[in-house]
């Protein structure tokens, strides 16, 4: 047996055994759907710069201005844009989903804005960097599909409390939106095993949580073809693109929870 199926199985039981098991997911995932990284090798920001470190400042500043890019963005045929919309769920989102309907993942908190954890089947996701299919209140953190909200005023205002409407992506030197915040630290604080899945684990605050689980004695298992500074501290490392690992170990699992259920 190769070291990838003993680490598979051991990852499978520590998974089955956790009493609180989530994940916390990265753009490694998103790359083996086509959709680009922004930094790195190839990345969108490195081939054409990063966006202003204060945009989000800009876009309160000048409304008018960023509603009409806004709603640019929706139609735009730019290479994230074409990505995105162009864009299925692969082998690691369908596995995600899998471990969601056996009971086993809790809760996955992704730093991806492409909406296919909710395309595979997911319900129990938090995106701490927003969604770029949606749209978000600022005010109340209500959120629409883009499609779904119509924009009859500049800016848009929200049916709940009239508070400004925009793109759902966080935007640099804007706040995470408190809500989604709050939920992936009650999930970061209540689980027992995290797994780490195609994400560096450097951006912050994605990057705080895995501590967090560390912290209450609990387990990291890290998916990833390249070691992250948490490798040094995962009971398991899986070395292989997400897209091959988590098939196997969504398949190992199910195979678990199958002796059980005959025991």
């Amino acid at each position: 047996m190769v070291q990838l199926d003993v680490d598979i199985a051991q990852a499978a039981q520590a998974l089955v055994e956790a009493r609180h098991a989530i994940a916390l997911v990265g753009a490694g995932i998103s790359v083996e759907s086509g959709i680009p990284p922004f930094r790195g090798a190839g990345g969108l920001w490195t081939k054409h710069g990063e966006p202003p470190m204060d945009g989000y400042a800009r876009a309160m500043e000048d409304l008018p201005a960023y509603c009409q890019s806004m709603l640019a963005r929706r139609d735009s045929d730019d290479e994230f844009s074409r990505a995105i919309r162009d864009a299925r769920p692969n082998p690691a989102h369908h596995a995600l989903a899998d471990l969601e309907r056996l009971g086993v993942l809790k809760h996955t908190i992704s730093q991806n804005i492409d909406n296919l954890h909710a395309v595979a089947g997911q319900s129990a996701v938090t995106e701490i960097h927003g969604n770029r299919t949606k749209l978000r209140c600022i005010d109340c953190g209500a959120r629409w599909p883009f499609a779904e909200f119509a924009i009859t005023e500049v800016p848009p205002s929200c049916p709940h409390c009239r508070g400004i409407v925009k793109g759902d992506t966080v935007m640099f030197g804007e706040p995470i939106p408190q809500a989604a915040l709050a939920e992936c630290y009650e999930q970061a604080g209540r689980a027992d095993c995290m797994l780490l899945a195609g994400t560096s684990a450097t951006v912050v605050p994605a990057a705080w949580f895995p501590d967090l689980v560390l912290e209450r004695g609990g387990a990291l298992i890290e998916v990833n073809p390249e070691p992250t500074p948490f490798t040094s501290r995962a009971a398991v490392a899986l070395r292989a693109p997400a897209g091959e690992a988590l098939p196997r170990l969504a398949d190992a699992v199910a195979r678990i929870h199958g002796s059980e259920e005959t025991t």
